[in-house]
């Protein structure tokens, strides 16, 4: 693979799992007796991942305590320290600037498991591309938007027919319409682009998107087959038990 950074998302606070979280940070829960944030670790380095940022706000300390404890032989793990405010998912990565120098990285979240091919996802990567967003079609209220070469338009809400676009004539039944995952990997220039479109301080990484699409090629990439569970909420980490790949990714 050319990408061997990563981030994961672990400062959330996790308010949809509680009580659970209310002792825990949410990176800490377990699957099958092995927290989320060591199924990631595992996951990134079996693809030859050897340099992680992790962010930490929610039980910091707890997050820290555990990687010092848990060592990966070969593999530098770094803090983006949340402690002070949480920087939501773009105001994250911006944060993390100084650790993340490689020239493109991979983003995952925490509380995403999934059997996504990684090494499928790098090779997806176009040469022009500010981010490239695994997603997939499956079921769900709110959806990216993309043309036919699969670049990013909008976003939908269904349920509520809301139409984020950085273009205005925008017709989402001419779009390919695909849930995001979770999991993208990002060239370095997006910091730039960051500054170019006024992002400071916390914001989401969508956000963001969705107004520079149109300057900034930011693309989608459909696997052909993707299990995948977001353990966000008690109903979905039961889900993800029944995972039929749960038990490779928990025996790393």
């Amino acid at each position: 693979m050319k990408t061997t950074e990563a981030m994961i998302f672990a400062a959330g606070l996790g308010t949809r799992l509680r009580p659970l979280t209310d002792s825990m940070p949410k990176a800490l829960v377990p699957v099958c007796g092995k927290p989320l944030l060591q199924i990631v670790i595992d996951r990134l380095v079996s693809f030859g991942i050897r340099d992680i940022v992790v962010n930490v706000h929610h039980f910091a300390g707890m997050i820290e305590d555990y990687l010092a404890s848990h060592p990966v032989p070969g593999v530098k793990v770094r803090i983006s320290d949340e402690r002070e405010q949480l920087m939501d998912t773009g105001g994250g990565i911006l944060h993390a600037e100084n650790l993340l120098g490689a020239d493109r990285f991979l983003v995952h979240n925490v509380d995403i498991i999934s059997d996504l091919n990684l090494e499928w996802l790098d090779s997806s990567v176009r040469s022009d591309a500010l981010a490239t967003l695994a997603v997939s079609d499956r079921k769900t209220s709110r959806y990216l938007l993309f043309d036919d070469d699969m670049r990013l338009k909008g976003w939908t809400n269904i349920s509520t027919g809301e139409v984020r676009s950085p273009y205005p004539d925008l017709d989402p039944s001419r779009c390919r319409r695909y849930a995001f995952s979770g999991i993208h990997i990002i060239s370095h220039d997006i910091f730039g682009a960051f500054r170019d479109k006024g992002f400071c301080g916390k914001f989401p990484i969508m956000d963001f998107y969705l107004r520079a699409a149109a300057e900034y090629p930011v693309y989608g990439a459909v696997p052909e087959k993707l299990e995948l569970a977001d353990v966000g909420k008690p109903e979905t980490l039961a889900r993800a038990r029944e995972m039929s790949c749960i038990e490779k990714l928990c025996r790393f």
